[in-house]
């Protein structure tokens, strides 16, 4: 059931014009640039840059958010996975711009 919500997102979206490619940046989430991702399996330059932003942002936002089935497990514990998995499963700029700007530029959920 999880694992189809890029579907579900992409069919929601699809029809709406929008100026940049929301419906597939949404479907392309959650590939990974080792190819282990789903839907598709996609790999490396294959997944759009912007799916590989909303990727990591999604990786953050729910390791550091409660879940129902379980607590937050920090901004800490998500930046060492997505620094730990840079180059394998997330792309290496996303990543130290991403790290970039939780370190250096201070930024929290608010």
């Amino acid at each position: 059931m999880v694992k189809i919500h890029p579907q579900v997102g992409y069919d929601i979206l699809k029809t709406i014009e929008f100026p940049w490619p929301i419906a597939q940046v949404i479907f392309q989430h959650h590939e990974r640039l080792n190819g282990t991702g789903y839907p598709l399996g996609l790999a490396g330059e294959d997944i759009l840059l912007e799916a590989k932003i909303l990727g990591v942002a999604d990786v953050i936002e729910a390791m550091s958010s409660n879940r129902p089935y379980r607590s937050a497990l920090g901004i800490d514990n998500a930046l060492e996975e997505i620094s730990q998995n840079k180059g394998l499963l997330y792309d290496p700029d996303v990543v130290d711009s991403t790290v970039r700007i939780f370190t250096q530029k201070g930024f929290v959920f608010g």
